[in-house]
């Protein structure tokens, strides 16, 4: 039975925060450097983003990064100054994965200078973190809907990096309780990590919404935990899970309407039929 909603569920990435759209300016900063060393900007670009995935995917901590939900990009500019094991390990690779990345990217372009790869990780690591932002409304969505819920954050990713983009985003106040994935040595979609923090905020999967814009990790996470779900479409980022959301908004602005619907939904369904006289 569906009963009304007393706590929202908050993805981070692409959700509270731009992360994708971020990254894609970090990478065109660093092209605009590599162009001093003769490099065609978008060529370095693509060529760069190229070899960070295939690079990630072979690596040796592709299955936990998969499994935590520590993108390659992240890899890219990550601390990882976590006492975890697998973390010192993502930790003592991702530098050495950083410099072939971009010196790879040069490489594709005849362009062999050395230490110039080390020079453009480094330029990606410093701009990436000062570009990060909020997605439109979220504050002010948050700011609305903490007046009469209980809010919980769910991220995956490396306990270090997403708790440094949670202090710098300055939306920690708003939460009664976050969950890491690298925290618990779980991620979404694993039902476990939904339990935990729906725990922590003394609610039930009936009485609980899930927020997110990934299908494979939001969407079909709230599913295995059997609470409901509203999808935010972020353009250009749809992916091809057959899995339909409770609702679906096209923005933070929107959520406040969308939980009241959904509400009202639960209280009708709640009611008694009334008697045919």
């Amino acid at each position: 039975m569906k009963m009304a909603i007393r706590a929202i569920l908050f993805d981070l990435d692409d959700t509270l925060v731009v992360d994708e759209a971020v990254s894609q300016e970090a990478f065109e900063r660093v092209a605009a450097k590599a162009t001093h060393f003769g490099a065609d900007a978008k060529s370095f670009i693509w060529d760069s983003q190229m070899l960070a995935r295939n690079l990630w995917s072979k690596g040796p901590c592709f299955a936990y990064c998969r499994a935590i939900g520590i993108s390659a990009f992240e890899c890219l500019w990550g601390t990882f100054d976590d006492d975890q094991e697998d973390l010192r390990k993502l930790r003592t690779w991702a530098l050495p994965f950083r410099e072939a990345v971009f010196d790879g990217a040069l490489r594709q372009q005849l362009i062999d200078i050395p230490t110039v790869g080390s020079e453009l990780a480094a330029e990606f690591k410093k701009v990436r973190r000062r570009l990060q932002r909020l997605m439109p409304d979220a504050k002010e969505t948050l700011v609305r809907l903490s007046r009469d819920y209980r809010l919980g954050m769910l991220t995956n990713g490396a306990p270090s990096l997403q708790r440094e983009k949670i202090v710098a985003s300055g939306l920690e106040s708003f939460f009664q309780a976050i969950s890491v994935s690298g925290e618990k040595g779980i991620g979404k979609p694993s039902s476990e990590i939904f339990f935990h923090l729906m725990s922590e905020l003394g609610v039930l999967p009936s009485e609980t919404v899930m927020v997110g814009n990934s299908k494979e990790r939001d969407i079909i996470g709230a599913h295995n935990a059997g609470i409901r779900s509203v999808w935010i479409c972020v353009p250009g980022a749809e992916e091809p899970f057959d899995i339909e959301p409770d609702a679906e908004i096209s923005g933070l602005s929107k959520l406040p309407t969308c939980i009241d619907e959904m509400n009202s939904v639960s209280v009708r369904s709640d009611s008694p039929e009334p008697l045919e006289i």
